[in-house]
């Protein structure tokens, strides 16, 4: 894309404009590595010291900080999210002239502004919206639909019957639709499969980090809800549902039947048992094990058991500490078994 004025951004995105409006910057980049045509943020405080020393063309930045500031700056309420909208902006998605590869395996019929790479098998009964990319090597099972303007990385596996909605990204190894973990014990101790007849759907501008498994219900269908967010090799269980606008980092495990509000947030390596409910803006910080259900929006960490944030940080604090404390009750109690110690007649 062109270099930009930026008096063209405010424009676009609002923002009071502090500086050379006239000024153009080309791409986005760090406080530390932005240079003259480039422009950067400021949304923590904690780097306000790297905004002295910045080289960069202009800074997105909150009011408190725009004294500080070397440079030309847009002062707004949210400078992660203004600097989210001016990087796509500047980094827009590119699209080549649609294609079909010669040895692509496709047994549907397909609009013509899809593309489709090399070695993809699409299956029977599938339905692909409007200008979908499916990337080299990805399996589309029978029955399986996709919506407008998805794109589809390389290597993935949409399962049969699993439904993808629209503007879609889903990145290179992911599994949607596999069996959920169902099994029946024998009396002898063997295992029983369970066959797993539900599906996977999945709203719309929800994005799939590579290598993540969404696997397809036992009865009902697991539902994936609008604009939730899944990072790199997150493994979601059968019947789960994610509420909408949600956002789970990398590594996460849920367990089958767990519900998950909207607006929930979830910390890469944590573990959310099976069959228990979490409540709309629940905050999991990383690494914490949620055993039952929550019911009250807030921030919850920790692992045996979880506690609210700020009762974690507290008693974490004392932990910390403990073999002070036990050094102290030691002498206490030396203390107290000499005061207990009858006195000797003079």
């Amino acid at each position: 894309m062109a270099p930009v004025r930026l008096d063209e951004i405010v424009s676009r995105f609002g923002g009071e404009l502090i500086g050379d409006g006239a000024r153009t910057v080309a791409q986005v980049a760090s406080l530390e590595r932005a240079g003259p045509d480039e422009i950067s943020f400021l949304s923590h405080p904690k780097y306000r010291l790297r905004l002295g020393l910045t080289r960069a063309g202009a800074v997105i930045l909150g009011g408190q900080a725009a004294a500080a500031c070397p440079v030309a700056c847009i002062v707004c309420d949210q400078p992660y999210v203004y600097f989210a909208r001016v990087s796509q902006w500047l980094n827009p998605r590119s699209r080549s002239a649609p294609v079909r590869h010669p040895t692509a395996a496709i047994d549907a019929e397909l609009p013509s502004s899809v593309s489709v790479g090399a070695g993809v098998s699409i299956g029977k009964g599938c339905v692909i919206g409007e200008r979908v990319e499916i990337g080299p090597g990805c399996v589309i099972g029978e029955g399986a639909r996709i919506g407008d303007d998805s794109q589809l990385y390389a290597n993935i596996t949409l399962y049969p019957g699993s439904v993808v909605g629209r503007r879609a990204i889903i990145h290179a190894g992911a599994v949607i639709g596999a069996d959920g973990f169902g099994f029946a014990r024998e009396s002898d101790g063997s295992w029983l499969k369970i066959p797993q007849i539900g599906r996977v759907v999945i709203g719309d501008d929800v994005e799939i980090g590579a290598n993540t498994t969404i696997d397809r219900g036992a009865l009902d269908d697991t539902v994936i809800e609008d604009g939730v967010k899944l990072d790199n090799q997150i493994q979601v269980g059968h019947n789960v549902q994610i509420g909408a606008h949600s956002a789970l980092a990398g590594c996460v495990g849920i367990a089958g039947s767990a519900r998950i509000g909207q607006r929930s947030t979830v910390g890469g390596g944590s573990v959310i048992l099976g069959h228990i409910t979490l409540s709309a803006d629940v905050n999991i910080s990383a690494g914490t094990l949620v055993s039952k259900s929550i019911n009250r929006a807030g921030t919850y960490t920790g692992t045996l058991p979880f506690l609210e944030h700020a009762d974690w940080l507290k008693n974490f604090s004392r932990l910390r500490h403990l073999d002070a404390m036990a050094d102290k009750i030691r002498a206490l109690e030396a203390q107290v078994a000499r005061l207990a110690e009858p006195k000797e007649k003079s």
